[in-house]
């Protein structure tokens, strides 16, 4: 597939990253130089340094014959423009936009099709970020929960935790401990490395475990896993931009909310808007209006500013102050190895989210939901089984019989409302959305390939 990727920023740098080496032939615009050429001297790519708006960038880049356009640059305007450019003079197929602003995204029903603004899918990343922390915080204990088949089956990373009740013990044992909910454990990482997850396998303290299960039943086996912690009702936020101020909107409905925001204008206006959030001015790393807010009574500090350091001392110092949970919005990776020996609970990354997004239009075949997990290394997908037993090699066959590639798991499978979760003996049928969970994303060609639709297979 020829790809032209306009932004060589943290997004678009980190998904070309993902797509190079998988048969793609990528071409990266930026006006940063030096950026471009940091970028070509680690990976296999075209770079062209000029204006991903203008006609003549990306003529040069070769838009008159590329399969898509992905523009994610900074600036709403030149990635919407970028794919009307592509639109009109070069009838690219499939044309992908960053949009941040809510202005414009609450208009996006009537705004994006080709008579209007020819933007076929839009990926907000604000949006994704607001929706992946409500996720953590309706599953209090969890680093993170990946939704699938529309929200029928999860996928839930969780640390196993001295005195949960399956450590020490084997795999295998999970159906005595959980009769009424069937799951299935994706993948264990230990010390940062993944170890193969068999019936054998005893679960040890510390122990990072994926595990997949239909929705209504993720609480039951996380409390297999650690002590259940209870709900989160108290939660401070602390930035009021689009994050902050689309997760107080969603929290407020079920939650004591107080949001911190250092701009007094800014906090009028969300003062305005928001029903139930109690919206005052401030740092959110001065310790005494912390300590005057009774910190140590809340459940949950989410720091969401556009400032990494502003998010990661915040937090750090709410923590010492004693609020039981921590979560930090970090923008540079680089940042990510530093937070993941502090007393920082959880590190949310809207690349990693955003790039997410971007996977499951990227990607060939049937797939219906991507994840990008353990900072681009491993990858959860949603793949639709196509065809019928003559021309898939995997419809009307057991998983067992599959030739899956190294490290890749088959969780569950959706089967209409169904969820059935995976076992040696289960049957891949036509329509099911099965969901796998590959520990090293370079196999996932493999996947692709296999569930790819023959029409001479026999």
């Amino acid at each position: 597939m020829k790809i032209i990727i306009i932004g060589a920023g943290q997004v678009g740098g980190t998904l070309a990253e993902n797509m190079v080496g998988e048969q793609n032939d990528i071409t990266l615009i930026d006006t940063n130089n030096q950026v471009l050429q940091d970028l070509q001297d680690r990976m296999d790519l075209q770079v062209i340094n000029g204006h991903g708006s203008h006609p003549d960038t990306l003529k040069k880049a070769g838009a008159e014959d590329a399969d898509m356009i992905i523009a994610v640059t900074n600036d709403d305007s030149t990635n919407m423009i970028a794919c009307q450019i592509a639109y009109s003079l070069f009838h690219t197929p499939t044309k992908i936009a960053r949009i941040r602003s809510s202005d414009i995204l609450k208009y996006r029903q009537q705004l994006f099709h080709n008579q209007d603004i020819p933007v076929d899918h839009v990926i907000a990343p604000e949006q994704l970020v607001t929706r992946d922390i409500a996720r953590l915080i309706d599953y209090p204990g969890a680093l993170q929960v990946l939704e699938f088949a529309q929200g029928k089956v999860s996928l839930v990373a969780v640390k196993a935790y001295y005195g949960g009740l399956l450590v020490g013990h084997a795999l295998s044992t999970i159906k005595e401990h959980i009769p009424n909910a069937d799951t299935r454990v994706a993948a264990i990482y230990r010390n940062g490395r993944p170890i193969r997850p068999l019936g054998t396998t005893v679960i040890e303290a510390d122990d990072e475990i994926f595990f997949i299960a239909a929705s209504e039943h993720i609480r039951a086996v996380m409390n297999e896993l650690q002590k259940l912690e209870a709900p989160y009702k108290r939660i401070m936020i602390a930035g009021g931009g689009n994050i902050g101020a689309g997760l107080a909107r969603t929290l407020e409905k079920n939650h004591q909310v107080k949001l911190i925001e250092h701009s007094q204008k800014r906090a009028e206006h969300l003062a305005s808007e928001l029903e139930n959030t109690v919206v005052f001015i401030g740092d959110s790393s001065d310790q005494e209006l912390l300590i005057e807010e009774h910190i140590d009574q809340f459940d949950v500090f989410i720091a969401v500013t556009n400032d990494d350091e502003a998010n990661i001392m915040s937090s750090l110092l709410a923590k010492r102050l004693g609020v039981r949970k921590t979560m930090v919005l970090i923008q540079r990776s680089a940042y990510i190895d530093l937070i993941d020996s502090s007393d920082i609970d959880i590190a949310i990354s809207p690349q990693q989210a955003t790039v997410s997004a971007l996977l499951t239009h990227v990607r060939r075949g049937s797939i219906d939901n991507v994840y990008s997990l353990r900072r681009g290394a491993a990858e959860a997908i949603e793949i639709v089984a196509k065809g019928d037993e003559n021309s898939s090699k995997v419809v009307g066959r057991e998983i067992k019989s599959l030739k899956l590639p190294p490290g890749t798991t088959i969780g569950a499978i959706v089967r209409g409302n169904e969820v059935v979760i995976a076992h040696s003996n289960t049957v891949i049928m036509e329509e099911d959305h099965v969901v796998l969970f590959l520990v090293n994303k370079r196999y996932i060609s493999h996947v692709e390939k296999l569930f790819h639709v023959d029409a001479i297979y026999f």
